[in-house]
């Protein structure tokens, strides 16, 4: 069976930007002549959007039969030079590039015995790496200093320095070892809330509930660098979010956002931490009602200026997820639904194998639902459904289920809810999600679709709404609501009025 051609090279030059492209054919010059077969390989694929091997290989080698592993060869080696170049594109911009350099200089002067200005090329190394909490290349950094000294016989140099420099090496180590327990810590937190975002699952609680309960979670004291109290404040905002304690997650998420602001020059090597401390804080104050906060946190996200395809990414993703929350809090669904265009125009622009779009696809149904486009709102939830099925968000999983009941009897649907309905059932009990209001909810669409429409319908919204207001405080009931607006639905059902009316109503009541 024939090899599938590998489209590792394809897609590399499709991720090239512009002045990339312009840098490469800069960087290659005084290499090959202009006919070379690997800048012609380049230029092929440059201007195709789609992978089509044979026409590359037709442009290059214009029809001529290919001998043994030529062509292979000629995109292994045309890839290691593209890596080669990106590698000199992006270096000076690197903090870990430019101690490196100096490291390797080092190394360069120490063979020649050029020791005086090893020293000197180590005191800037050093400078670099204590100002941007380099701590393992810090480590690296003092133990040239006292291979230096000991290489020279300093005596004199050791007898003054050498307490000290085991000082700042415990010290490295230790900053070092603290940062990776609150990144592992982080870690643990960030993988159960990716897997259910609001816990409703006391056990998982539990667990969650034993890492910040820890000493080092105590006080920002423990942490002893800027990377670690960053690291800190993240999981303890992260857990806040997933406990549904709404003051803390806006209090921590507050405390995030200015300790990463008070260090702007951290900034220009990561941006990652700073674009999700955002999200989560438009989302927080959101919960808060804190809204001319939330437009300020959305305006900073908007005005960055990513650094990698990863930080483009999640500034998209994180703009327009909030963008579309808060729409929906506020009932402006048809301004959500203008912005979905420009959502789904800039997605088409990414690799759609990096590019996440379940959480967006389940946005855009609740979208064209308060726009009351039920089938387009449908056609979005059936596509979400259709994703690939993981651990990931196993609570949206189940509140979809919900939503889908809900189109389908906004729809009429009623013989497709029975069937439905036994396939919701089915999935609660397996997954062990059969909630107070889940199973509230299946009784009270059981029986809904066997009552004729009128009064008998109408008592049953009122009985639902009555109940729904018995279980709201309910931590379990907080995170279905937060997801989709039911009582905003039964309220419009009640008062016979469109969905979008009733959750614009509630937000104006909130706001009087």
């Amino acid at each position: 069976m024939p090899k599938t051609p590998s489209d590792k090279l394809f897609r590399l030059i499709q991720s090239l930007s512009p002045s990339e492209k312009r840098y490469f054919r800069i960087f290659i010059r005084g290499k090959t002549d202009r006919d070379s077969k690997y800048l012609q390989l380049f230029e092929a694929i440059a201007t195709q959007e789609t992978f089509e091997e044979e026409k590359f290989k037709s442009k290059i080698y214009k029809g001529e039969a290919v001998q043994g592993k030529k062509y292979s060869e000629l995109k292994a080696y045309l890839y290691d030079l593209l890596l080669k170049c990106l590698q000199s594109f992006d270096e000076p911009n690197m903090i870990d590039y430019k101690i490196d350099q100096l490291l390797q200089s080092t190394a360069v002067l120490f063979k020649r015995g050029l020791y005086s200005d090893c020293r000197e090329l180590l005191q800037k190394a050093k400078k670099i790496a204590v100002k941007h909490e380099c701590f393992a290349e810090l480590l690296e950094i003092i133990r040239w200093e006292k291979q230096l000294a000991y290489t020279k016989m300093d005596a004199d140099f050791l007898d003054k320095n050498l307490e000290h420099l085991h000082f700042e090496e415990q010290k490295a180590l230790e900053q070092l070892n603290n940062a990776i327990f609150y990144r592992k810590s982080f870690f643990e937190v960030y993988a159960a809330v990716k897997r259910e975002a609001l816990h409703r699952n006391k056990d998982r609680m539990a667990q969650l509930r034993n890492i910040i309960d820890q000493e080092p979670f105590s006080s920002l004291d423990y942490a002893i660098s800027h990377k670690a109290r960053v690291q800190q404040l993240r999981t303890l905002n992260l857990y806040y979010y997933s406990a549904i304690e709404h003051e803390n997650f806006y209090e921590s998420g507050t405390q995030l956002i200015l300790l990463i602001e008070s260090q702007p020059h951290f900034l220009n090597d990561n941006l990652s931490d700073y674009i999700a401390a955002l999200s989560n804080q438009v989302l927080a104050c959101g919960l808060m009602k804190k809204y001319d906060e939330v437009l300020l946190c959305l305006k900073k996200l908007k005005e960055l200026k990513p650094i990698t395809e990863d930080d483009r990414i999640k500034i998209h993703r994180q703009y327009y997820t909030n963008f579309f929350a808060l729409c929906t809090y506020s009932g402006d669904f048809e301004a959500a639904r203008y912005e979905m265009k420009n959502c789904q125009a800039e997605a088409a622009m990414f690799d759609p194998r990096g590019y996440e779009t379940a959480s967006f696809y389940y946005q855009y149904a609740l979208i064209c639902f308060g726009c009351n486009s039920f089938q387009d709102a449908l056609h979005y939830l059936n596509q979400w459904h259709n994703q690939p099925k993981s651990v990931e968000r196993e609570d949206l999983q189940s509140i979809a289920r919900i939503f889908t009941l809900i189109l389908h009897f906004e729809m009429k649907n009623s013989v497709l809810m029975e069937s439905l309905l036994r396939s919701a059932s089915r999935f609660m009990k397996k997954k062990n999600r059969i909630f107070a209001l889940e199973q509230r909810l299946i009784h009270f669409f059981s029986e809904l679709i066997r009552l004729p429409s009128g009064k008998s319908q109408l008592e049953a919204f009122h009985k639902m709404h009555q109940q729904l207001g018995e279980l709201q405080h309910d931590p379990s009931t907080k995170a279905l609501l937060q997801t989709f607006d039911l009582d905003a639905w039964l309220v419009s059902k009640i008062k016979g009025q469109r969905f979008d009316v009733a959750v614009q109503e509630k937000w104006n009541h909130g706001h009087a």
